[in-house]
């Protein structure tokens, strides 16, 4: 299943979405899209940072068609206010590019009382496709997009522990809110082929990227790594963007698939279809995750027949 973003035909008139346009992957999938004359919405939460990104993607595509519009999936009344806006400007979303997100070293909390990592890599980016999904033309070109991660495979869904307060390893609230991002994009999946829909819900990984990975390392460790550890297991981000790029334009896809880098580890490599825990693949888990997701972000997300 090769994808040759070059032989992707202009998409002029189309309009995505992609959430943390203003750095790393979400920065070079806002790129790419703009070179195929699709209309960008950069929904970012720092709007200076994502004013100086939309300068820098005009110096490499300089008729880039972009928009910044604020949003914090951390505070569910700035997903609201995002979807307002958008919906104020805009008749129809054909791309939902669900990529934004955070890793913390210490415990963090959400203004709600939600462990940070769950509250915006995951919940925030359900209540938005909840409140955008009936924008969407109802074809196969239409796609939501949910960035999930290696750290899926170690994970699993704390549902009486939701915040991770009783877990003891640093990484594992980001491992699960990852999980739940693959979760969701199949269980989308699932509710839109049962409602009859031919939009499409595909999940994407980067692989590994050095995009602030080791920052908050000595100068000395940090030199180390990236002369050693970095060339040999990591890519860039222009590469870790072409598998969540391949989901949103590539043609044959039929839904649900779930795909990243194809070399070492799955670290680095051409995009192409990714491996996946079992526990990921689990019908009930997806099914109570959405119950929960619903219960938290006080909507009830339903597809329209």
């Amino acid at each position: 299943m090769p994808f040759d973003l070059d032989a992707i035909g202009s998409r002029r008139g189309e309009v995505a979405i992609v959430t943390g346009a203003n750095s790393g992957v979400g920065f070079e999938v806002s790129v790419g899209l703009a070179q195929k004359a699709i209309k960008v919405i950069m929904a970012c939460r720092n709007l200076k940072k994502a004013e100086s990104a939309k300068q820098e993607i005009r110096a490499r595509v300089p008729d880039a068609d972009l928009e910044v519009i604020q949003l914090d999936l951390s505070h569910p009344e700035s997903v609201h206010a995002f979807a307002r806006q958008f919906t104020e400007r805009y008749d129809a979303l054909n791309l939902l590019i669900n990529n934004a997100g955070v890793l913390f070293r210490t415990p963090t909390m959400s203004s709600a009382g939600v462990e940070m990592q769950f509250a915006t890599n995951h919940l925030g980016h359900f209540l938005l496709t909840s409140l955008l999904i009936d924008l969407m033309p109802d074809v196969r070109t239409s796609r939501v997009v949910s960035l999930s991660s290696l750290a899926h495979k170690k994970a699993k869904i704390f549902f009486d522990d939701i915040n991770c307060e009783l877990q003891t390893k640093w990484d594992v609230p980001y491992a699960q809110s990852k999980l739940a991002c693959l979760l969701f994009a199949d269980e989308l999946q699932r509710k839109l082929k049962l409602a009859g829909k031919k939009i499409l819900s595909v999940a994407a990984h980067p692989g590994g990227t050095d995009s602030g990975l080791f920052d908050h390392m000595p100068k000395f460790v940090l030199t180390v790594l990236r002369y050693t550890f970095v060339p040999i297991f990591l890519h860039s981000n222009e590469r870790a963007a072409k598998p969540v790029l391949m989901a949103a334009l590539a043609g044959g896809l039929q839904g649900g698939e779930y795909l990243g880098p194809t070399g070492l580890f799955e670290m680095k490599g051409p995009p192409g279809t990714a491996t996946r825990t079992t526990y990921s693949q689990r019908e009930d888990i997806g099914a109570r995750l959405w119950e929960l997701s619903e219960r938290f972000t006080e909507t009830s997300f339903k597809i329209q027949l």
